[in-house]
């Protein structure tokens, strides 16, 4: 079954930066369209960015100028540059496909901002 490993949370302080990966297995993943989400608690899940299987980008307004997103499809791998990360980034960070399938969910990765 297709399944998305993410990794690279943590607690880092305000400003500072972090990197996600996202792992990904049994799909065609070089011409698949890749994005991450974030829930943060109480909240429900949303859109942080995506990027297209020709290296198009997309990014919600909150983070835009401050998280890059890359792929690597010899890797199979997705990544999440954040940068300048603020306390209300605190969220679980997840991947998927651009078009979200909702049996693909992982664990994701928890990234807490707090001084």
């Amino acid at each position: 079954q297709v399944q998305f490993v993410e990794s690279g949370g943590g607690l880092v302080q305000p400003g500072g930066s972090l990197r996600l990966s996202c792992t990904a297995s049994r799909i065609i993943f070089s011409a698949s369209a890749m994005a991450w989400f974030r829930q943060a608690p109480g909240k429900q899940r949303e859109f942080v960015a995506a990027i297209g299987r020709g290296g198009s980008t997309k990014f919600a307004d909150f983070v835009k100028g401050r998280f890059t997103i890359s792929r690597d499809n010899p890797k199979n791998t997705v990544y999440l540059q954040m940068n300048s990360l603020k306390p209300e980034d605190t969220a679980v960070y997840y991947c998927n496909m651009a078009v979200v399938v909702d049996s693909y969910w992982g664990q994701g990765t928890q990234v807490t901002v707090s001084s």
